[in-house]
């Protein structure tokens, strides 16, 4: 696995300081309620994949406080000798609820619910959005560029252009998910599973007198796969004549060339076209070099033949659209086993939360299996399956509707029991499986890369109440 590195001190020093004054005031096990959740959909699309939670779960069981960390925060002198008696004895115990990895996920939806002693609850807020931020971003644009590119492979090609070791590791992982087929990110196969790949770089190609000598070299040494870059000095004049001639030679048993610059449209179409022509149908075309959706839907549109892509800088830092705004915010307290609902208000409409212990129901046609809408509700409700369930938009309520014929499933899982950990993590492969299922369940009308339709997030009436009850009585205040 990946070298381990306490990670528990990658936190906001004021996660820190408010320990520390929770501590100082006596509240140090007062019971409190988190939740994860996110804003605004990047790239203005349909829906975000759920990613992240593995490391997320790593996180928190690894939790510790080292010698190293005590030391170091006692020489801020500004922390009480109590505050740092008690992390060094310091034992996770928090119970967490979140959605599974892989599934699609909207704005507004608990994400992660912490609850446990505040000092406990408040301090995963850093690393839980680090995790689920970065993930759910790039497992999201995997996912737009893997549609755009209408079943045929899409691999991860950018680990150099990552920001940094960590963004370049989970960035694999998450691409993945995304539905990716595999990464250039060798430590990502090695550590986490995600399947390797890669040929060679113009630098190969350069070593030896001529395309011909380095491509016969490089077929020579992997005959079972030999796919040969063909753009070093001229695609059509040079490097396709050269790889010709070394597959009509050795005869590999997988080959294929890449063209990594250039009008891909025009150079793939001539490329098939003579690959036809020499009787080498089975050679498949790779493109690479600066895609995105965008491009790629519009080069097929053009009728560019190419069987596979790698997709580098644009997908691995989400390029268009780079920033996943997950926050993470009280939403109760509990005290003598009630729960005692918490709610942010703003001027700002978006940024008002929703109170309360909740979870989340997904609502399913029985015909179909297509997802109809989400219902956010407390924690003790239930949807019933059936008919005539009243549905409405928490943002312009006149707009309502009666859903009938449809099922209703929980999409959260516990996670953590009394900081025992309960879920059975499934394997990447489950997870990327999952999550092809899971956005092959969303109508096509949400799968538009442009003005996709709408997909609502509906409150519970109980929750509804209780949210504008929760308002009208700060208004009064």
């Amino acid at each position: 696995m990946i070298e381990k590195v306490n990670m528990t001190m990658l936190t906001d020093f004021y996660e820190i300081t408010m320990a520390n004054g929770y501590f100082e005031s006596g509240m140090k096990d007062e019971i409190a309620y988190f939740d994860m959740f996110f804003r605004e959909i990047p790239d203005k699309g349909g829906f975000v994949i759920m990613a992240g939670l593995e490391q997320v779960i790593k996180y928190m069981k690894d939790l510790d406080f080292t010698e190293e960390d005590i030391d170091y925060l006692r020489s801020k002198k500004c922390f009480s000798e109590g505050f740092l008696d008690y992390l060094k004895n310091f034992k996770f115990s928090c119970d967490v609820w979140a959605i599974p990895e892989g599934t699609p996920v909207f704005p507004y939806e608990p994400l992660i619910t912490v609850r446990g002693p505040v000092i406990q609850a408040q301090f995963m807020e850093t690393m839980v959005l680090l995790l689920i931020n970065h993930q759910s971003l790039i497992a999201t644009k995997a996912n737009r560029i893997v549609r755009a590119a209408k079943g045929r492979p899409v691999m991860e090609f950018g680990t150099r252009r990552a920001h940094g070791p960590s963004a370049a590791i989970y960035g694999a992982r998450a691409a993945y998910i995304g539905g990716c087929c595999g990464t250039a990110c060798t430590i990502s196969d090695r550590d986490l599973g995600v399947v390797g790949l890669g040929t060679m770089a113009h630098s190969w190609v350069q070593m030896f007198p001529s395309e011909y000598d380095a491509f016969k070299a490089y077929g020579e040494i992997y005959p079972d796969n030999c796919v040969l870059l063909i753009d070093t000095y001229n695609v059509l004049k040079t490097g396709l004549p050269s790889a010709i001639k070394v597959f009509k030679e050795l005869r590999p048993k997988k080959m294929g060339v890449r063209i990594d610059s250039g009008d891909v449209s025009y150079l793939t179409k001539k490329t098939r076209a003579i690959l036809d022509a020499e009787g080498l149908q089975d050679c498949s075309i790779v493109i690479s070099n600066s895609l995105d959706e965008y491009i790629i839907q519009d080069i097929l549109l053009e009728g560019a033949c190419i069987d596979s892509f790698g997709v580098g800088e644009r997908l691995i830092t989400a390029k268009s659209d780079p920033v996943f705004g997950g926050v993470y915010k009280l939403a109760a307290l509990e005290k003598d086993g009630v729960i005692i609902p918490k709610m942010k208000i703003s001027e700002n409409i978006e940024k008002i939360t929703n109170p309360g212990f909740k979870t989340l129901c997904r609502l399913y046609d029985k015909d179909t299996d297509h997802a109809i809408a989400d219902v956010i509700t407390l924690h003790d409700e239930s949807v019933p399956d059936g008919d005539d369930y009243g549905i409405f938009d928490p943002s312009a309520v006149w707009k309502r509707k009666k859903l009938n014929n449809f099922y209703a499933k929980n999409l959260r899982k516990q996670i953590f029991k009394n900081g025992e950990l309960v879920y059975d993590m499934p394997t990447l492969e489950e997870i990327k499986k999952y999550c092809a299922d899971q956005v092959n369940g969303m109508w096509d009308e949400m799968l538009r890369f442009e003005n996709p339709q709408t997909y609502y997030v509906d409150l519970s009436p109980k929750l509804w109440d209780l949210k504008n009850q929760l308002l009208r009585e700060h208004s009064d205040m």
